[in-house]
Formats: structure tokens, sequence, C-alpha cells
């Protein structure tokens, strides 16, 4: 590894690319190499040695493009996996958990409210961390079936997905959450359709910046920050094969980008 070379992000599909930008953004000098594993969308319905297999070939792919560091973009992904990625996978290797922690520190109501795919809470996952951080609070954990499709189809503001988001945030509103948590990254580009329907008084808790800062610690301690001064374009690669996919990935990044396949 060396302080040039890239970093890895990867998910399940497009959802990782909310976390990109984050990091595009916060560390603008950085090279980074996306994978969106769209042709085998969404993680949240498949077993957990499934997803455990699309990890570790693309965690490899990455390793053979030379990248310093690999962000696992994916609630679903890091809750069945990481432990036996960071054994196999000799660089930092860094991972998404819902920020139900500093959303215990937003509440008033004491209730907060997790949106999460169906493995993630089929994990446990969340469960420790609600025993690890949640005291007197009450955390409630809302699986989403069907929202990880509807963003891979850049369908974010369609009559159906507003149904559906309704049909799972609704229960979650009257029994008294005042804080909602983003438990999976492909719904933080519904966040604007998720406040519009909750009400600007509740807040919406993403993990985009405490895994950016565990990545920016992680490369200083490792001495890997990049010395470079310039900006570049990040590189997208899918396993979807569509011409929609290129589509899909430059109307979520927006801006035009150039996709390969893998």
């Amino acid at each position: 590894m060396h302080s040039n070379h890239p970093i890895g992000i990867f998910d399940s599909g497009v959802g990782g690319l909310s976390v990109a930008a984050h990091i595009h953004r916060e560390l603008p000098f950085e090279s980074l190499i996306y994978v969106a594993d769209s042709g085998f969308a969404p993680y949240g319905d498949k077993s957990t040695q499934f997803i455990e297999q699309r990890c570790q070939e693309i965690c490899q792919f990455l390793v053979q493009q030379q990248v310093k560091a690999i962000v696992v973009a994916c609630n679903t992904a890091t809750v069945s996996c990481i432990t036996e990625l960071r054994a196999r996978f000799k660089l930092p290797i860094i991972g998404m958990e819902p920020g139900i922690k500093p959303a215990l520190q937003l509440t008033k109501t004491g209730i907060i409210g997790v949106l999460a795919t169906e493995q993630t809470v089929r994990s446990g996952a969340v469960n420790r961390l609600i025993f690890r951080f949640s005291d007197s609070s009450k955390v409630l954990v809302q699986g989403c079936p069907g929202l990880v499709e509807l963003v891979e189809q850049a369908n974010c503001d369609s009559p159906s997905l507003m149904t559906l988001l309704e049909g799972y945030l609704q229960p979650l509103l009257i029994k008294g959450v005042d804080t909602i948590v983003i438990g999976c990254t492909h719904y933080a580009f519904l966040i604007s359709m998720i406040q519009d329907i909750v009400g600007q008084h509740i807040h919406i808790v993403t993990s985009h910046e405490a895994v950016t800062a565990e990545l920016q610690r992680r490369l200083v301690a490792n001495q890997l920050l990049t010395p470079e001064q310039q900006i570049t374009e990040p590189l997208f690669y899918s396993t979807d094969k569509s011409v929609k996919s290129a589509a899909t990935i430059s109307q979520l990044w927006n801006k035009p980008i150039n996709l390969a396949t893998f």
C-alpha cells in the first residue's frame, strides 16, 4: 500500500454512492474506486453466506486495483461479514453501522426509530447497538423491504415509493419517535422525502460523517493520506451490465460518469 493509491468503496448497489459523495467532499484529494454490486442487489433478502461470498469477491477485485483501504458502504454487508473480511484482507476496512449512539444524544422523547433492511434487522447487530447505547431510551427497528429496489432504479420520487415510506414511517410517528436513523445507505437518497413525511421537527441521522472520520483516522494512523493536491473523479464499476446502470449512477452522482463492468 502507498499513500497515492486509491480508496475502494463498495455497496450492494448504488446506495453507497451517498457515502462516496461524502468522502469525496471531505477528502477531495483522495482517489476513489466505487463498486456497485447491482447485478446481485438487493442484499437485504439474501443469505449471510451469499453476501459474504459477494463481498469477498469485490474486496479481492479492489485489492487487485491496489487500494489502500476499503469502505464497506453497506450496512447489510457490514453486519453480515466485516469480521471475515478483516481477517482475510490485510488493509484498513471500515464498515457501516446505524447511528444509534448520536441519535440517542439528539432525542428529547427518548424514542428513536431505525430504518433498515430485513437482513440487517435479522442479523442482531442493531440489537447489540441498542443494548450497548440505549440505556433507558426506546429504539424501534423498522424493516423496509422494497425501498432498495426502487432506489436501484433511481425511482426516488414515485407515488409507490411514497406509499411504502408512509407505511414504514407512520407506525414510528404514532409511537412518538423524534429521531430517525438511516440504517441503509440506499435510504440516504430518500432523506428529503422522509423529512417531508415526518416533518422538519424530526431529526434524521446517517453514519456518513462517522465513517468518513474513521476512514481519515485510519489513513493518518497508517501514514496513508495522499500528499497530492489535485482533485480526481472516482472510477465507477458495476456488476450490472445493463445500459440503465450507468444512467442511474450518473443521476445519483449528479454528473455524467463512465462505468466499467467486472
